[in-house]
């Protein structure tokens, strides 16, 4: 990890109000560092900071996640009701699901259209519509 991206993983914690504990700015720069968006697992974060100098535990993941999710700075995005995604792009965007491999990557907004969504139930509305389309290899 360079300052540049562990300066940025910083900023990015500060930003949304959240202190910038060691913990957190290492997850934080492998998640934002180089400033490309990512998709990742709890799992894939995990493997990826136990490769690095930072060592956390699969609990602290999770939580920190969590909080990054509730800071506003990831969304999660649930695939089969049971594998959860963390993606760092936040704004509305659908996704490609690959089954063979389970990775999960953005599909381009601009080619989605959905002309209709059924009305929401009394005293509910709608807070967001994740568009998730499942790919095979042919």
């Amino acid at each position: 990890m360079t300052q540049q991206t562990i300066e940025r993983g910083t900023r990015w914690l500060t930003q949304a109000g959240l202190r910038p504990t060691r913990q957190r700015v290492a997850l934080a720069t492998l998640l934002v560092g180089d400033g490309q968006d990512r998709h990742v697992t709890a799992e894939s974060l995990f493997d990826a900071a136990g490769a690095g100098a930072e060592s956390v535990s699969l609990a602290t993941v999770y939580n920190t996640l969590r909080a990054f999710c509730d800071a506003g700075l990831l969304r999660e995005i649930t695939v089969d009701g049971a594998k959860s995604y963390f993606d760092t792009n936040m704004t509305d965007h659908p996704h490609f699901y690959w089954e063979d491999t389970a990775e999960l990557s953005d599909a381009p907004a601009d080619q989605l259209e959905i002309s209709r969504l059924p009305q929401a139930p009394d005293g509910a509305e709608i807070a967001s519509v994740d568009v998730v389309i499942r790919l095979r290899r042919g």
